[in-house]
């Protein structure tokens, strides 16, 4: 908790140091134009990366598996997002690096190997237990009707 607080304390002061060097040599109206310029780049990438990975989960969804991995890089890729709209260079950096796929997935997979994912099989996505469910696991869809009612004229 104290790293955190004093993450949210240093760090801002760091990013206006930095961004104020950087406007002392390239000149205050370059420096932003180069923040904007790499927030844009950033808005463009996670979009072409979420979508792929939102893409991604609901493949795995649809094959009854748990989209774990994806869930994770979404979340990753949500930081990323902040990182590259917060003005400063240290956090476009940060945001970059969690748009590059390698480092992205490798935290991900860091992240679920301590976290233990279990799924049950009446909790697949798809696969609820009871009616309509074969011994087998296997959906039946059917239609049924009584002869009765067939031959009922309609009022």
């Amino acid at each position: 908790m104290r790293f955190l607080l004093l993450l949210f304390i240093v760090m801002p002061i760091v990013e206006m140091w930095l961004l104020i060097t950087v406007g002392s040599s390239i000149g205050a109206i370059y420096t932003i134009l180069l923040v904007l310029l790499t927030a844009l780049m950033g808005i463009a990438l996670l979009k072409r990366q979420g979508f792929a990975t939102l893409w991604r989960g609901r493949e795995k969804l649809q094959e009854g598996r748990v989209p774990a991995q994806e869930v994770g890089e979404a979340m990753v890729l949500a930081v990323s997002g902040a990182l590259l709209l917060t003005p400063g260079f240290i956090t476009d950096a940060i945001g970059f690096a969690g748009l590059v796929p390698v480092l992205r997935q490798a935290l991900v997979n860091r992240m679920l190997r301590r976290i233990n994912i279990s799924s049950h099989p009446s909790a697949e996505y798809g696969r609820a237990s009871g009616a309509g469910h074969s011994a087998s696991g296997d959906i039946i869809d059917g239609e049924s009707w009584d002869s009765a009612d067939s031959l009922k004229k309609p009022k």
